[in-house]
């Protein structure tokens, strides 16, 4: 009986996505681990991955189809030696294929439980039966040292999945909840017609895409449900530019960037006042032990924010080339998932566009984010003289459920410190 590639639940949260494309065709030959099709998510084009092998034999939903719901099916495997006559056989669940399209078409496939993974005698005869595991599940097994044999998969067809190494582990805390998404739409095929509304300007109304509407949804409700209060102060960053300079001529193994240097201050003052590195949670507040930075970036489609990892023990030609590579991979919409879901604290710099100073919006459910403005040279008070100096205003908008006035305060003094004497960051 053929092998059916279910749409995969990419997230905690997803419950549809579009198919943006088939890297494999009708006919073409399939091992596990193989990139067969990009879903395009809430938040992210991710790659989707077979776990067996055959031959692609029929594919079910075209690319571009959106709307499409978790554990539909997309496409048929032969398994080896199975005639091509077996993809006319009733299929175990009725797949409703949406016609190509950019909005989301509505689609209620009936629910079907998961099939259960049919264990494969490995081919060196051993007993042993082939695990089927994602590569991350994999990757994360081998560091931790867990022997997959001993875990049950709670994947299509039984396949392990990072959730269940999760499990394994008996991590200490829960993954923090969704983070902006990532951007990355396949094109629209053709430009809506301008609308002329008896009064008032013309104009073309776009359908929300699925990145978009859940944007909308998350700084609506941050905005509505999370009580902001805001604290800027005014650094004097001469002598960080002066340090930045310094370090990019010793080597050409690195270079670092105004914003490796925000990260790593920020990610200091994270450790030195850990109330900010937290979280509001209904009827507690859950404390981070580890600083996650998730920093904005900018793309054509919208915004996503991939996270350096423990900043707190990363140097800076660490940070620059972490950054470098998160905001190329950002950029491409490749982001894998535990590269930008979590975070427990958020930096956006609008800096290098111009912005002099800005607010920005509390990214959920973090109890903080940090808003950069421009590197300028300005007026100030020095012993009582009129000087020059470059001046950069840093505004922390903060959730007063966790961060109180004065806590704020203290995390930007130390962060303030720290920008204006960048030597102390290299301790």
């Amino acid at each position: 009986m053929p092998i059916e590639i279910l749409m995969p639940a990419l997230s905690p949260t997803m419950t549809e996505g579009k198919l943006s494309r088939w890297v494999k065709k009708e006919g073409d030959r399939l091992k596990s681990g193989d990139v067969v099709a990009e879903i395009e998510t809430d938040k992210a084009v991710m790659e989707v991955e077979t776990i067996d092998e055959g031959v692609l034999g029929r594919i079910l939903v075209p690319e571009g189809t959106a709307g499409v719901k978790v554990n539909q099916v997309l496409a048929l495997i032969l398994e080896e030696g199975e005639a091509a006559s077996a993809l006319d056989a009733p299929p175990a669940r009725s797949p409703i294929a949406a016609p190509p399209m950019t909005a989301a078409v509505p689609a209620a496939p009936q629910p079907q439980p998961a099939r259960p993974e049919q264990a494969q005698p490995s081919s060196a005869g051993t007993g042993r039966t082939k695990i089927f595991a994602s590569p991350l599940a994999r990757r994360l097994a081998h560091e931790a040292g867990l022997d997959l044999a001993g875990i049950t998969g709670s994947g299509p067809r039984g396949r392990i999945i990072k959730s269940d190494i999760e499990a394994a582990l008996k991590a200490p805390r829960q993954a923090a909840a969704m983070p902006p998404p990532v951007p990355a739409a396949a094109p629209v095929s053709a430009k809506p017609a301008a609308v002329a509304p008896p009064f008032g300007p013309a104009f073309v109304e776009e359908p929300l895409s699925s990145m978009r509407r859940v944007i909308a949804t998350r700084l609506s409700e941050s905005k509505s449900t999370i009580p902001h209060f805001y604290l800027t102060v005014d650094c004097v960053a001469d002598k960080l530019l002066a340090l930045r300079s310094d370090l990019n001529g010793r080597s050409k193994d690195y270079k670092l960037s105004i914003n490796d240097f925000i990260i790593r201050a920020a990610a200091l003052a994270l450790r030195k006042v850990p109330a900010v590195n937290a979280s509001f949670a209904g009827d507690s507040i859950r404390r981070y032990t580890d600083v996650d930075v998730s920093v904005a970036v900018a793309t054509g489609s919208g915004l996503i924010t991939p996270i350096i990892h423990h900043a707190d023990h990363k140097g800076l030609a660490t940070i620059a080339a972490e950054s470098k590579a998160l905001i190329a991979k950002a950029q491409e919409g490749k982001l894998r998932p535990e590269e930008f879901q979590g975070g427990s604290f958020s930096i956006s710099n609008l800096g290098m566009m111009g912005a002099r100073e800005f607010a920005a919006i509390i990214n959920p459910p973090q109890a903080a984010i940090l808003a950069i403005g421009s590197v300028e040279p300005r007026p100030v008070v020095r012993s009582g003289e009129l000087a020059v100096a470059t001046v950069m205003s840093c505004t922390l908008s903060a959730d007063h459920r966790v961060v109180d006035g004065a806590t704020g305060a203290e995390f930007m003094s130390v962060f303030k410190a720290l920008i204006e004497e960048p030597l102390t960051m290299l301790l």
